[in-house]
C-alpha cells in the first residue's frame, strides 16, 4: 500500500504527543525517517488528511495566529492506535530490497570510460565519507533523547554508511588500478583496506 511509511511516521509521533503537521515534519526529519520511509515529505499534509478523513487522528486544538496560517493539533484515536500495531507489524514483516544504483552499472563497468568512473568514484566517496560522519553525529546528539528503537536506527543508518564507504573504497582502488575487468580469482573480502 502506497504511503504506509508516512502512516506509521504519523502515527507513532502522535503516540508520542499531540501534535500539528509542521511539528511532525520537523521531527521527520530530526531523525532522518523521510530518508529511511522512501517517501516524500510533501506527502505529510494529505497523509494527516486522509487519516483525519478515515478517524484514525483527529483535531483537538486550532492554534489561530495572525500573519501566519493556522495550525491545528491532531491526536491519534483508538481506531489509529490500532491502524498503527497493523502497519508496525507489516513493515517489521516486509521484505527488504537489495537494490542500489551501481548495481547494474557495475557489470559493464569494465567498458566505461577509467577516468570518469574514477571521478564518480572519488565523488560518491566523497558523499559516502560525508554521511558517516552526519550519520555518527546524529546518534551522537541523539542520546538520552530519543527511545533505544530509533537509537538503533541511527545505528544501523551509520553502519551501512561505513559499509558503502569501504565497498566504494575498494571499488576506487580496483578502479585505479585498471582492475575492473580482470577475471583472475580473487577474494574481495578479505583483501586488505
Amino acid at each position: 500500500m502506497k504511503g504506509v511509511a508516512i502512516r506509521l511516521c504519523i502515527l507513532g509521533l502522535l503516540l508520542e504527543e499531540d501534535q500539528h503537521p509542521y511539528e511532525m515534519l520537523i521531527r521527520i526529519r530530526d531523525r532522518f525517517l523521510d530518508q529511511h520511509g522512501n517517501f516524500k515529505i510533501g506527502s505529510l499534509y494529505y497523509a494527516v488528511d486522509q487519516l483525519a478523513k478515515s478517524g484514525d487522528i483527529e483535531a483537538v486544538e486550532t492554534i489561530y495566529g495572525e500573519g501566519r496560517p493556522d495550525k491545528t493539533v491532531y491526536r491519534i484515536t483508538d481506531k489509529g492506535r490500532e491502524y498503527f500495531q497493523k502497519l508496525l507489524i507489516e513493515r517489521f514483516q516486509e521484505e527488504v530490497s537489495a537494490y542500489h544504483p551501481l548495481h547494474v552499472a557495475l557489470a559493464f563497468a569494465r567498458h566505461g570510460d577509467r577516468e570518469k568512473l574514477i571521478a564518480m568514484l572519488q565523488d560518491r566517496i566523497r558523499n559516502a565519507e560525508h554521511e558517516v560522519n552526519l550519520s555518527y553525529q546524529v546518534y551522537e546528539e541523539h542520546q538520552g533523547i530519543v527511545p533505544r528503537s530509533v537509537l538503533h536506527l541511527m545505528v544501523g543508518r551509520y553502519e551501512h554508511a561505513r559499509t558503502e564507504l569501504n565497498w566504494l573504497r575498494r571499488l576506487l582502488k580496483d578502479a585505479e588500478a585498471g582492475q575492473l575487468g580482470n577475471r583472475e580469482p580473487v577474494d574481495l573480502l578479505n583483501e586488505e583496506e
